[in-house]
């Protein structure tokens, strides 16, 4: 799947806002505000629930990577996620 098509579909999860559990956060930093080297994804099952996170880096910003981008749609279509939020990319300097 191409990035563009990945990212929209994304984006699409994201605006509709919380909907009610499972849920999952994704997560962006990187070294300055315009280059996310790594995104986290966090995953709760329910309100109170352990959360399980998974991490994925790239040289390049992961939010134009094809392939990182991919895999993130399809954990978010396979866990059944009824909440998409996304945390503003933080910067963590050199």
């Amino acid at each position: 799947m191409d990035v563009d098509k990945a990212k929209k579909r994304i984006t699409k999860h994201i605006k509709r806002g919380f909907k009610g559990y499972p849920q999952i956060t994704l997560s962006y930093f990187g070294k300055t505000p315009d280059l996310a080297t790594e995104v986290v994804v966090t995953f709760l099952a329910e309100e109170g629930a352990e959360p399980q996170a998974q991490r994925f880096t790239s040289e390049q910003d992961v939010r134009e990577d094809e392939a990182i981008q991919s895999v993130l749609l399809k954990i978010i279509e396979r866990a059944g996620a009824n909440s998409v939020i996304e945390q503003p990319l933080v910067a963590q300097g050199e």
